[in-house]
């Protein structure tokens, strides 16, 4: 039996795409408000965890400056300079302690995840877990040492320039600090 033209016009019609993507859009709206609500009630006017973004700008200073006094002295993989030295003893430096860090992350990951539902990209990429001023500080301070590894890989390719890039451990694992001790989660439902 064929469906006639009226049965048609009894079923409900899709949306189209516009009116999904409005409809996307305005439910991101609300998510987007009430996490800044839960951010005002949480912190009030005060952000917790500055000496957590200090010190990742202050690490990132350091980094840039003597990436840049690395890159600009000449010197090659068989006779290195000592800035090319003292760069790679940074960038070995901050790998470590970037994994140390990791470490305690995973601890404190572990005692809080009892508790909250965490995911990856609010932990270490704080999506939904810190207020934009905060990310725009960690994300950017951690960007900023990838941008500076990477082009002092590329200026002097085939030295110890490229240890440069393990140096980043240590923002990303900065963000994931801030996450875990001062980052918004929902709770678990039990």
């Amino acid at each position: 039996m064929s469906p006639r033209a009226g049965d048609r016009r009894d079923r409900p019609r899709a949306p189209t795409a516009a009116e999904a993507r409005a409809e996307v859009e305005a439910r991101r709206a609300e998510v987007r408000a009430e996490r800044e609500r839960q951010f005002a009630e949480a912190y009030g006017d005060d952000v917790p965890g500055r000496w957590i973004l200090a010190v990742s700008w202050v690490s990132t200073l350091v980094f840039v400056v003597v990436a840049a006094a690395a890159a600009l002295q000449p010197g090659s993989a068989s006779e290195p300079s000592i800035g090319l030295q003292g760069f790679v003893t940074l960038a070995l430096g901050y790998f470590a302690l970037g994994c140390a860090v990791f470490a305690v992350d995973l601890v404190l990951i572990a005692a809080r995840s009892r508790e909250s539902l965490m995911g990856i990209g609010g932990l270490f990429f704080l999506a939904g877990a810190a207020p934009r001023p905060v990310q725009w500080h960690l994300l950017g301070s951690f960007g900023v040492q990838v941008a500076v590894s990477l082009v002092a890989a590329a200026v002097r390719p085939f030295t110890p320039l490229a240890f440069g890039i393990l140096a980043p451990t240590l923002g990303l694992a900065f963000c994931g600090l801030w996450a875990v001790r001062h980052g918004v989660f929902d709770p678990r439902r039990r």
